[in-house]
């Protein structure tokens, strides 16, 4: 083989792994802008919430009213975890 047919390869090579690395990045789609993939809702509240940023290693904390209830949410960066409490709060109202 020679010099001119082992760079021509590479290059070849090259532009396939960079186009599948860019395949799957295109694939893979982060919580945040995902669609929602649940039952039927009848209504979205979209006022903003109240975020509570922990030190770094530690879960975020997220929370708002809705309904008389106070929700709280516990998140971790993009990570496909979280917790959820709704607590009753009557300055919620």
């Amino acid at each position: 083989m020679n010099r001119r047919t082992r760079l021509t390869l590479t290059l070849v090579g090259g532009a396939a792994t960079c186009v599948a690395l860019a395949f799957l990045g295109a694939c893979s789609m982060s919580k945040m802008n995902e669609p929602f993939r649940d039952a039927p809702r009848g209504s979205t509240n979209s006022s903003p919430a109240d975020v509570i940023e922990m030190p770094d290693g530690f879960s975020n904390l997220a929370t708002k009213c809705d309904h008389g209830n106070r929700i709280y949410v516990a998140f971790h960066q993009d990570a496909p975890y979280g917790a959820i409490a709704v607590v009753p709060d009557q300055n919620c109202r």
